[in-house]
């Protein structure tokens, strides 16, 4: 990023020309699949996609002051990420998205714990990102948070 952002405006206007329809591409997808009232902001340097605190007043662990984090989209130096934090928490949702990966790109994942890296903007499956977000509302995300905080 140039400078950083103080809306998702901005954000969106900082992408680099070469990125920026696959960036808006991958953005829709999450605002069209998302079950439940996440809201969208500036999450950590990213766009990100939230629990307000009217859903869960406890908020996030780490600061309890900022709501609890969900997906997140970032433009990085070398590739686009997709973060979901139901990826991290819940091993059968990993499992399966990573089975289902394979199918639907000719790459190789490049994943961390939440991570999903895109270094082809031409390869990101859409479709398989949509139906992950399908896989986890609102309500099932919290309380997947909860029990593993509660560990």
């Amino acid at each position: 990023m140039a400078s950083k952002p103080n809306s998702t405006t901005e954000y969106l206007d900082q992408i680099p020309v070469e990125r920026k329809e696959a960036f808006r591409k991958l953005r829709t997808t999450v605002l069209e699949n998302l079950k439940g009232e996440f809201q969208e902001g500036l999450s950590y340097g990213m766009i990100g996609f939230t629990v307000p605190h009217s859903a869960f007043p406890d908020g996030y662990h780490c600061n309890p002051k900022l709501p609890l984090p969900f997906v997140s989209i970032a433009n990085q130096k070398n590739f686009i990420a997709l973060y979901h934090m139901g990826l991290y928490a819940d091993r059968n949702l990993q499992e399966w998205f990573t089975s289902e990966y394979t199918k639907h790109t000719h790459h190789k994942i490049d994943m961390g714990k939440s991570c999903i890296r895109f270094k082809k903007m031409d390869d990101i499956p859409y479709t398989l990102i949509a139906e992950l977000l399908t896989r986890m509302d609102i309500s099932s995300w919290i309380e997947l948070y909860k029990s593993s905080v509660r560990k």
